[in-house]
């Protein structure tokens, strides 16, 4: 809890990207489950300690999500675009929150991530607020992240198929800050990773 007479923490909002054709899972994955609960609901439900509003969910079409997602409070942002690649979803999403010191992005399918992550990537951004945090394993750099208000125009000029990742690479090292994130290593492509993931995961390490 804010003192009364303290100072407002900024406005972070949660942009959780859901839209992708999952052509090679076959299915939607963010509807996939693990061990009885959907990917989609485990990642709303670790996030939402970090929202100041409602997280937003960018999905194809809300009627199934809203279904999934009943008893939670969330917010939608239909991505009718979808075909443009994971850049129309980015600034679907990024349109919608522009009042936002920052937005933290990431995508649907994270199945091994952990809350503690999270929560180690906002508290650096919260410590310099102008630069972008940003989770990295290993040479990778890319989602989570948390994008600050002065990147969003340059993020609604995206295109194509690779959300954030080349607006994160071309900035200079100065406004990132890279944080290590082990738990970002295991995404769900394929019918093969969902598998994969049902067996390695026991529903322990699925508690956030």
């Amino acid at each position: 809890m804010i003192p009364m007479n303290g100072p407002a923490l900024p406005t972070l909002r949660v942009l959780v990207l859901a839209a992708g054709f999952s052509r090679r899972l076959g299915r939607p994955k963010a509807l996939a489950r693990v061990h009885g609960v959907s990917l989609i609901r485990r990642l709303i439900l670790l996030l939402a300690p970090f929202a100041s509003l409602p997280v937003l969910v960018v999905p194809p079409r809300s009627a199934r999500y809203k279904a999934e997602l009943r008893g939670i409070d969330i917010e939608f942002a239909v991505n009718p675009r979808r075909a443009d690649g994971m850049s129309s979803s980015v600034r679907q999403g990024i349109a919608q929150v522009r009042c936002a010191a920052a937005v933290l992005v990431l995508p649907v399918d994270l199945v091994g991530l952990r809350r503690r992550d999270i929560a180690r990537l906002v508290h650096r951004w919260r410590g310099a607020r102008r630069r972008v945090a940003v989770s990295r394993f290993g040479t990778h750099l890319g989602a989570p992240l948390v994008l600050p208000r002065w990147l969003f125009t340059p993020a609604l000029r995206i295109e194509g198929d690779v959300g954030l990742r080349e607006l994160v690479r071309h900035l200079p090292a100065e406004h990132l800050m890279c944080v290590s994130m082990r738990s970002v290593q295991r995404d769900i492509d394929t019918g093969l990773d969902l598998r994969s993931a049902r067996r390695r995961f026991t529903l322990s390490d699925l508690n956030l």
